[in-house]
């Protein structure tokens, strides 16, 4: 039996917590592993400031706001490369390095390993598909025009029971999932292609960056589950985890929410960030980290108000067994 597909997850995903100088500087990623990242998003943990996206794709030139519809921002000293383990700022300290602010960077690896692909492609906004590099089937795909301002679009699995790729939510926003199958033509993803409409957010005559995540084995997941307020439900992975995002999708509105195991290094983590906001780092909805999974320890909205339906993303600190069948510990 096949326990985990990847061993090390620090290969593919890690987190990084520094502080800002206001000059440049080089950001050494802390795993036991070299990586060096071709998704960095970065957010302030002291002081309100909107998220940034860099990819290796477009260059660390370009910035996108997950927070905001804004087409990309060019500066050349934003981030001036992607090194072999981490990445190096350049003079240009706004929201990303200044001095007296400490940030988080949460760091992926491009790789078919571990269920990642970065695309690029124009719009003509007829019904097509776009080839992608996985040779899995997506899970999630969250895509923007970086040319043009135009919101986030984000397609899950499980967003819906019955058709789940006929919904889709916006990462800039609180809003419930909506139905509309001129994002994804009501048609879920292969392993080589997913589908598009003709909307303008998807596929207009603009130019589109695509992150698609197909989920591994002890690595990542993508799923849903429905709140149980103070009954308090768990969560199973299959490995302990080491970035949580969730999202409600149907019954309320309210925001992404972020948690990671660095911010809060043992249970019960509650330090929360949102992908949709500026904010500041605040008290979530309490959350422990298991060694197969997560369970909950509050019943706010964020994560687990009473009967609300939700999805998530979640990416792994180790498996739950590796693949010479030894167990991890919870922490």
């Amino acid at each position: 039996m096949a326990f985990t597909t990847i061993d090390n997850p620090e290969l593919y995903f890690q987190c990084k917590l520094y502080s800002g100088t206001g000059s440049a500087q080089s950001i050494t990623l802390d795993g036991s592993e070299n990586m060096q990242p071709d998704l960095l998003w970065q957010k302030s943990r002291s002081h309100s400031q909107d998220s940034r996206i860099f990819d290796s794709l477009r260059g660390g030139s370009k910035l996108l706001y997950t927070s905001l519809s804004n087409a990309s921002a060019t500066d050349a000293q934003l981030i001036t490369s992607f090194d072999s383990d981490g990445f190096t700022m350049g003079t240009s300290g706004s929201n990303a390095n200044d001095s007296g602010t400490t940030y988080v960077a949460w760091c992926w690896k491009e790789s078919a390993t571990a269920g990642f692909d970065i695309l690029e492609y124009t719009g003509n906004s007829t019904n097509r598909t776009i080839s992608h590099s996985l040779s899995a089937v997506p899970h999630m795909i969250i895509l923007k025009s970086h040319t043009h301002g135009e919101q986030w679009v984000v397609g899950h699995n499980s967003m819906d029971a019955s058709s789940p790729w006929n919904y889709y939510m916006h990462l800039q926003a609180t809003d419930a999932r909506a139905s509309n199958s001129n994002r994804w033509q009501n048609t879920a993803p292969t392993s080589s292609v997913f589908s598009l409409g003709t909307e303008d957010q998807v596929n207009g005559s603009k130019t589109y960056i695509a992150y698609l995540f197909a989920p591994k084995q002890g690595f990542s997941k993508f799923g849903s589950y429905v709140s149980t307020g103070d009954n308090f439900p768990y969560i199973y992975t299959g490995f302990r985890p080491a970035w949580l995002m969730c999202k409600v999708a149907s019954g309320t509105t309210n925001d992404w929410t972020i948690i990671d195991n660095k911010r809060d290094s043992f249970n019960v983590a509650n330090s929360r960030l949102y992908a949709n906001t500026s904010g500041a780092e605040s008290d979530a909805d309490r959350v422990d980290f298991l060694s197969n999974g997560f369970k909950f320890r509050g019943d706010g909205n964020d994560m687990n108000g009473n009967g609300h339906t939700y999805i998530y993303m979640a990416f792994a600190e180790s498996p739950f067994v590796n693949s010479k069948g030894v167990p991890n510990n919870a922490r």
